[in-house]
């Protein structure tokens, strides 16, 4: 694309309605991370930063980032970091690689807080920004429903799916209000094959909630009692040890779609799809797009689809209006063999149990079946 034709572009795009909250809108990113240094660990941290600092200057898609220094508190810091877009932030900050890159900054802090945000206005030359290829701002705001969307993924080791699944299944739920301000909503539990995705709902501070239900003696009990079925080893005792685990199980909202009100027919389902390799945001955007487009169909079984994913792990969690198995296309997000056949590219048959070139022919009827996670448990506070 040519210079002139990037000033002749508008800055600003229009936000579709049905679309509360995306990662694939083209916005620069700004990362904010609040952090509290042990005392007396100040020239550590520093040493630590710059170290990752110069590690983090040949990520793909970083732009600049700033170390700052609380002129009150000097325990207290602020690292922010902006970015071409959200996915390459996301593909960084949820690898092996981001995992180990930050070990030597996590040694010497109490406390970190991430805070992630496009940016939707700043001052400037707009014809300037154009000129050099900024990507472009959101025309509007969008607008949500209050309700904040997370999930935590992990594995346990083959054999033990019943057993764990009793367990997860069978606990009293913890109490939904946290604070003045931050309630849990619902908790939903799929497992597919050995894997198990825990998605929640909560309004008001969500590093508050998973604190909130971390410290609730009935989940410390089931987190315990799943412990030696856990493909990844962990200590609940050693922070490290949890802060690592927890780290790698997150499994981040990416797009989030309301295309109609609930009702009482209304149920939830989850849909896995594994990506081959490096194929995971691409999987992501692809699922996120069709998802827009169904949003404008009043005939379409799903009223509202949550899109999460990390790395090649990609899971729809969808609320569905009648029948699951009624329109298997539009449950799945592929609503023409075209779509189907970009998708069904991306995904890692091995991970779904088929032979990865039948997934096509499979499509859509087989492949639901395929993508189905099975249901644990789905439970909503009484005033969510």
């Amino acid at each position: 694309m040519t210079t002139s034709a990037l000033a002749s572009e508008p800055l600003t795009q229009q936000v579709p309605h049905h679309v509360s909250q995306s990662v694939f809108d083209g916005s620069r990113l700004r990362v904010v991370l609040l952090v509290d240094v042990h005392d007396g660990a100040q020239q550590q941290f520093l040493e630590a930063y710059e170290q990752l600092c110069n590690q983090v200057a040949s990520v793909p898609g970083h732009v600049s980032d700033q170390l700052c220094q609380s002129i009150e508190n000097p325990s207290q810091w602020l690292i922010t970091s902006e970015w071409e877009s959200a996915p390459p932030f996301l593909t960084w900050v949820n690898s092996e690689e981001h995992v180990r890159m930050v070990e030597p900054l996590h040694r010497c802090v109490r406390d970190t807080r991430s805070l992630r945000f496009h940016i939707v206005r700043e001052t400037g030359d707009p014809a300037e920004d154009a000129r050099s290829g900024k990507r472009r701002l959101q025309a509007s705001p969008r607008i949500g429903d209050g309700v904040i969307r997370h999930a935590l993924t992990f594995t346990v080791k083959p054999g033990s799916e019943q057993t764990v699944a009793r367990i997860l299944a069978d606990y009293a739920a913890p109490e939904p209000q946290v604070d003045d301000t931050t309630r849990l909503c619902r908790t939903s539990l799929f497992m597919h094959g050995n894997r198990v995705v825990r998605a929640i709902e909560v309004r008001g501070d969500l590093l508050a909630a998973l604190r909130h239900v971390a410290r609730q003696p009935e989940v410390r009990a089931v987190e315990e009692a799943i412990n030696p079925h856990l493909e990844q080893d962990r200590d609940l005792d050693d922070p490290e040890s949890a802060r690592v685990f927890f780290t790698r199980a997150a499994l981040p909202a990416v797009h989030h779609v309301t295309a109609g009100q609930e009702t009482g027919q209304t149920v939830r389902h989850a849909l896995y799809y594994p990506a081959r390799e490096g194929g995971g945001m691409r999987l992501a955007e692809l699922l996120a797009r069709q998802d827009e487009a169904a949003a404008e169909d009043p005939h379409s079984p799903v009223l509202c689809s949550t899109i999460f994913q990390r790395d090649d792990i990609v899971m729809r969690l969808i609320d569905v209006r009648g029948g699951l198995d009624a329109d298997p296309g539009a449950v799945l997000g592929l609503t023409d063999r075209g779509q189907a056949a970009e998708v069904t590219a991306l995904l890692d048959g091995d991970a779904l149990g088929a032979d990865p070139s039948a997934l096509m022919d499979a499509a859509p009827a087989g492949l639901l079946t395929l993508a189905r996670m099975e249901l644990v448990t789905d439970r909503r506070s009484p005033e969510a």
